[in-house]
C-alpha cells in the first residue's frame, strides 16, 4: 500500500522537519479507531483449587477479630522438608533446608488465609507468587499436609527426581497445578508478580498479588527496578492491591549477606521513601504475630491499593535446629548426606515431641542407612584386597582456579569478583590463596561482570564466575558492554546443562554457546577435564595480559563448566595447545566429536564402535566459536563427510551447528548428526544421567547415529 492510499499510513503521521523527534520526544499523531473493547483472554486457570479440608497438622491461632484460625503447623513443613530431603539426598541430589525453615511461619499465615477465601476459588482472590525458588520445597511440604492439589506424604518422597513433579525450584511447565509463575533465578518472579497486578487492574479483576522475596533476592537489579515501579504506578492507580512479604536474615548461600558483601538494611529503609507501605515484624518465627501482620497487610493494600504493602519479616534461616541456625549460610543446603542422624534432626524441630507417623518415617530412613552400610562392609570384605587403582578425578573449576593462582604467582593482576556461588564455581581456591585480590559483590550477577569490566579498564584482569544460567541471561548484556567497552573480562560459568539437575529447568543453561558465540571479540571454552581447563585458562590470562600491554583490546574468555567430577585428563601426557581440537582416537569410518561435560560419551561411543569393527575418529572441541576447521576438516574429510556431535545444550546454536557451520564455509561437504536438546526446558532429576538417558545423550545413541550414518 502506497501513502497516498491510505490506510496505515493516515494512522501514523510524521509531520515533516519533524524526523528527529524519533529519537527524542515522538511527536507522531495517531488517528483514534474504533476497535471492540479490551478482554482479555479467556485462559481457564490450571491451578489447584481450594483445598477440601484443614491442615493434617494443625495449630489455632486468632484472628484480629478474635476467632479462631487453624493453621498449618510449622514444625510439620520443616519436618517434611527434612524427610523429604532425605530421600533426594539418598538419590544423589542437593537440597534446600535453610530457606524453607525461614519462612515456614510466614508460608503457614499466608495459606491459611487465602485458602480462607470464600464465593470463589482461592486463586481467583489472589496470586501466589514465591520468588524465594530455594524454599519451594517448604511449600511443597505445607500444601502436603492440606492435601492441596491431592498431594499426599508419599508423593513428598520423589522430590527432585525424574518422575516426580516436585522439583528443585517451582516450575509451571512440570506443575502448573501449583505453581502460576516459575522461580529459582531471584528476583526473576517479582516483576512478573508485578505485571500480574498490572494486568489485574487492566482486566477489572478484584484479586490481591502477593509476592514473597529474600533479602539475597533484594540484591538483583530486577528487584530494585520493581521495588520502584509497582509504588510507582500504584499511585497513579495502575496496579491492583500488592503484598510483598520479605524474609530478611542477612543470609545467603555462601554466608552473611552484610558480612561478606554491604548491608540490606538502607535498602530496605528507602522503601518507604519509594512509596511503600512498610510494616516491620521484629519475629518472623511468632506465628501468631506473623498471621496477624499479614492479614492487616493485605487489609490496607485491599483498602488503599495506590499504596502497596510491604512486610520485613526478620527470620533466622535453618530455624529449628540449632546448628543450622547458627551456620554462616544457615543450613541453605540440607545438612544431612543421608539418613544415619534425620531421628535426631526431625527430634529436635519437635522438640523430642515428634508426631508417631514422621518418628516412624525418620525411623525407616536410619534404617535404609544401616542396611546400605552392613551392605558396603559386606562387599568390602568379600572383595579382593588389591584392586586396581582408581582413576584420579576433580571438577573441572577446580583447573580454572589452580590456573588463575599460576599466573598471579607470575606477576599478572588477576583479581576475582563473585556474586555468591564463588564455592560452588571453584574460584574460591583463588580466594583463599590471595584474600586480598577479591569482592564479592552480592547476588547481582549483572553487576558482577559490569564490575570486572571496570576492572579491565583500570589494568587488572578480572575474573567473574557465577552458574552457567544465571551469566548469560542476567549477564548477557554486560558481557557484551565489556566487549564493546575494550574491558575483556574472564568467566566461570559452571553447572551448565544438566549438570545442575537437581535445581531443575530454571537452573540448567541449555542455551549458553548460543547466548554468548556471537559475542564480538569474545571466545567460549568448553574444557573437559581439571588439566584442560588449567592449561587453557592460564593461557587466556596470559593472552590478555599481553594483549592490553601491547595496547591491543584483547578477547573476553567465557569457560563454561560442569558440575561433577571427570579425571583429570583423557589422554595420558596431553597437551593443550590454544586453538587446536584434540585428536583422542583416530579413524576413517566417522568422526565423533563431543565437548564439555559430554566428551566421555563420545569417547564411549568410540569404543563401541570399534568393539563393531568400525574405526572412529574421537574429538575433544573445546573451542566453542573458533572452530579448529584444520584439524576436524581433516577427519571429517577422511571418513567421507561423517560426522556426529554430542553437546549438553540446544541443537539449536549449540557446538555441532557452529561445527558444521565452519566445514561448510570451509567447503567441506559432509553429513551430520547433532546429539542434543531438541527446543525443550529440562527439569529436575536426582544426577543429570538421568536428564541423559532420558533425553538421549548418551554413548549408545551415537553408535546408533554413526550407524545410521555409515548405512
Amino acid at each position: 500500500m502506497s501513502p497516498a492510499s491510505g490506510g496505515l499510513s493516515e494512522l501514523f503521521r510524521c509531520p515533516r522537519g519533524k524526523i528527529s523527534g524519533l529519537m527524542g520526544v515522538d511527536t507522531a499523531v495517531a488517528q483514534k479507531v474504533e476497535a471492540p473493547p479490551l478482554t482479555p483472554l479467556g485462559v481457564t486457570s490450571r491451578l489447584a483449587g481450594t483445598p477440601a479440608r484443614p491442615p493434617k497438622y494443625a495449630l489455632t491461632i486468632k484472628s484480629a477479630s478474635g476467632a479462631d484460625v487453624i493453621v498449618g503447623d510449622p514444625r510439620a513443613t520443616r519436618a517434611l522438608v527434612a524427610l523429604m530431603d532425605v530421600h533426594a539426598v539418598n538419590g544423589g541430589a542437593a537440597c534446600h533446608w535453610g530457606g524453607p525453615a525461614a519462612y515456614a511461619e510466614m508460608l503457614a499465615a499466608l495459606h491459611a488465609i487465602m485458602f480462607a477465601s470464600e464465593g470463589r476459588p482461592w486463586h481467583e482472590a489472589f496470586n501466589f507468587v514465591n520468588d524465594a525458588g530455594h524454599a519451594e520445597n517448604g511449600i511443597y511440604a505445607l500444601r502436603a499436609n492440606y492435601g492441596f492439589d491431592n498431594l499426599t506424604f508419599e508423593d513428598l518422597k520423589g522430590f527432585r527426581g525424574i518422575k516426580s513433579k516436585l522439583t528443585g525450584h517451582g516450575e509451571s511447565h512440570l506443575n502448573p497445578e501449583g505453581v502460576l509463575l516459575s522461580n529459582g533465578p531471584l528476583s526473576s518472579a517479582l516483576p512478573q508478580a508485578q505485571g500480574l497486578a498490572i494486568a489485574d487492574r487492566v482486566a477489572g479483576r478484584d484479586r490481591l498479588t502477593v509476592c514473597v522475596v529474600s533479602d539475597g533476592a533484594s540484591m538483583e537489579g530486577e528487584a530494585k527496578e520493581a521495588f520502584a515501579a509497582i509504588p510507582g504506578l500504584a499511585a497513579k492507580g495502575r496496579v491492583n492491591p500488592f503484598v510483598l512479604l520479605v524474609s530478611d536474615n542477612d543470609t545467603k548461600l555462601s554466608g552473611r549477606i552484610t558480612k561478606d558483601a554491604f548491608s540490606m538494611q538502607p535498602t530496605f529503609e528507602s522503601l518507604s521513601v519509594l512509596g511503600w507501605n512498610v510494616t516491620h515484624v521484629p519475629n518472623g518465627h511468632d506465628l501468631q504475630a506473623v498471621y496477624l501482620a499479614i492479614e492487616r497487610g493485605i487489609a490496607e493494600a485491599r483498602s488503599n491499593p495506590s499504596a502497596p504493602v510491604c512486610l520485613l519479616l526478620k527470620t533466622i534461616k535453618g530455624y529449628g535446629v540449632k546448628a543450622t541456625m547458627e551456620n554462616a549460610a544457615g543450613g541453605h543446603g540440607f545438612p544431612l548426606s543421608n539418613g544415619e542422624k534425620i531421628v535426631e534432626f526431625v527430634d529436635e524441630i519437635y522438640s523430642g515431641e515428634t508426631p508417631p507417623e514422621f518418628a516412624a518415617w525418620a525411623r525407616a530412613l536410619r534404617k535404609d542407612w544401616e542396611d546400605k552400610e552392613a551392605a558396603k562392609k559386606a562387599k568390602a570384605a568379600a572383595a579382593p584386597s588389591a584392586a586396581a587403582p582408581a582413576v584420579k578425578k576433580d571438577k573441572i573449576q577446580t583447573g580454572l582456579a589452580k590456573a588463575a593462582i599460576r599466573a598471579a604467582q607470575d606477576g599478572l593482576p588477576v583479581f576475582s569478583i563473585s556474586a555468591d556461588v564463588q564455592g560452588s564455581t571453584g574460584i574460591s581456591l583463588f580466594q583463599k590463596t590471595f584474600p586480598d585480590r577479591f569482592i564479592e559483590v552480592g547476588i547481582a550477577e549483572a553487576n558482577m561482570i559490569s564490575t570486572g569490566a571496570g576492572f579491565a579498564k583500570a589494568g587488572f584482569i578480572p575474573i567473574v564466575d557465577t552458574f552457567g544460567q544465571f551469566g548469560v541471561t542476567k549477564g548477557n548484556l554486560p558481557l557484551t558492554m565489556a566487549a564493546l567497552s575494550q574491558a575483556p573480562v574472564i568467566a566461570i560459568f559452571s553447572h551448565v546443562g544438566f549438570q545442575d539437575a537437581a535445581d531443575g529447568a530454571s537452573h540448567q543453561a541449555t542455551t549458553y554457546f548460543a547466548a554468548t558465540s556471537a559475542i564480538p571479540h569474545t571466545v567460549v571454552i568448553a574444557p573437559s577435564s581439571s588439566d584442560e581447563a588449567e592449561a587453557l585458562m592460564y593461557e587466556a590470562i596470559h593472552r590478555v595480559g599481553a594483549d592490553r600491554l601491547a595496547g591491543r583490546n584483547g578477547d573476553s574468555y567465557i569457560f563454561f563448566v560442569g558440575r561433577e567430577n571427570y579425571p583429570l585428563t583423557w589422554v595420558e601426557a596431553a597437551t593443550y595447545p590454544w586453538g587446536k581440537a584434540q585428536v583422542i582416537t583416530e579413524g576413517t569410518d566417522v568422526v565423533l566429536i563431543g565437548c564439555g561435560p559430554l566428551l566421555d560419551k563420545a569417547i564411549n561411543a568410540g569404543k563401541a564402535l570399534a568393539a563393531r569393527g568400525v574405526k572412529a575418529t574421537v574429538i575433544n572441541n573445546p573451542f566453542i566459536n573458533v572452530v579448529d576447521v584444520e584439524t576436524i576438516g581433516a577427519r571429517v574429510k577422511a571418513a567421507q563427510g561423517r560426522l556426529v556431535t554430542i553437546e549438553d545444550h540446544q541443537v539449536i546454536g549449540g557446538m555441532g551447528a557452529q561445527v558444521s557451520h565452519a566445514l561448510s564455509e570451509a567447503g567441506i561437504a559432509h553429513r551430520t548428526r547433532t546429539l542434543g536438546i531438541n527446543g525443550e526446558f529440562g527439569q529436575s532429576a536426582y544426577v543429570a544421567e538421568d536428564l541423559y538417558q532420558d533425553r538421549g545423550l548418551t554413548a549408545e545413541r551415537m553408535v546408533e547415529a554413526a550407524l545410521a550414518l555409515i548405512g
